[in-house]
Order: structure tokens, then sequence, then C-alpha cells
């Protein structure tokens, strides 16, 4: 696309099902390097990646021939994949439905990095139910608590 320039970072959020404890701590750096490769091959680019057990925050420069909810499609789709392929659950693995996207400006993109490294010390003080509805509320995202969360 010649001619074509852009400046879009975005802020990925989403659970696992149930928001069950899945993800092991031990296998997560594999999952973040496996992501960012899908998020490389469609022409995006990974700032920032971080997962507690029960979900996963994920900040891209987007390309803008990208529709978001495609990315996080093939993103929950390959990384189930992997995590199925890979044994690392017990029990059925999968992403819960939706997502949350949060944009940011270029200004923004160090604060945003160092949120999303800094996940452990976050979620010793809240949960991620809590995080989450704070993002909705300071991005001023309108929602209905009964479908926030997808408990099953």
């Amino acid at each position: 696309m010649a001619n074509t320039y852009h400046q879009v970072y975005i802020h990925l959020v989403f659970s696992v099902k149930s928001r069950s404890n899945l993800i092991p701590k031990e296998k997560k750096n594999e999952l973040h390097k496996y992501i960012t490769g899908v998020v490389q091959n469609k022409k995006c680019k990974i700032i920032a990646i971080n997962s507690m057990p029960d979900h996963i925050h994920i900040f891209i420069g987007l390309h803008p021939t990208i529709a978001i909810s495609n990315l996080v499609k093939e993103i929950k789709i390959a990384s189930t994949d992997l995590v199925k392929r890979k044994r690392w659950s017990k029990i059925k693995f999968n992403w819960q439905d939706g997502f949350g996207v949060f944009s940011h400006s270029h200004s923004q993109i160090d604060k945003v990095y160092k949120y999303i490294m800094n996940q452990e010390d976050h979620h010793k003080k809240r949960t991620f139910k809590d995080e989450y509805k704070d993002f909705m509320k300071k991005y001023g995202v309108e929602y209905d608590e009964k479908y926030l969360f997808d408990i099953e």
C-alpha cells in the first residue's frame, strides 16, 4: 500500500474461558513467543505481551490492513491449538468469547508497556475482573455487567 502511513496502537485483553487458571507460569514465555509469531505474520508489531494464569494482555502496533476482530480470532485459534498440542492443561482449554480492545497514542507507549509487563504486581492488589471493569470505566466503554464475564 504505497503512500499509506499509520500509527495505530491497540491493547488487547482477553481471558481463559470461565477465567480458569489454565496458563501455566512455566509455559507463558513459549505462549508469548508463539502469539508474537502469529501477530508478526499478520504484519503487526508486538510491543508488549504478558499473561496471568487466567488472562492475557497484548499491546500491538496494528497494520492498517488488518481487522482487529480477525487478528484476535487468529491469535485465539492458534494459541488454543498450541496449548492443546502441548497438553499444558488437563482440562479443555479455550479462550473466552469476546475481548477488550483499547487504543493508545504514541505518547502512551511506555506507560502501557510498563503496565503490561508488571501484571504480577498489579494482580497482587486486585483481580482481573476488577482490572477489566476499571478499563471499561477509564475508556468510557458502556457495558452490561451480566454479559461482561462468561462464567459457566
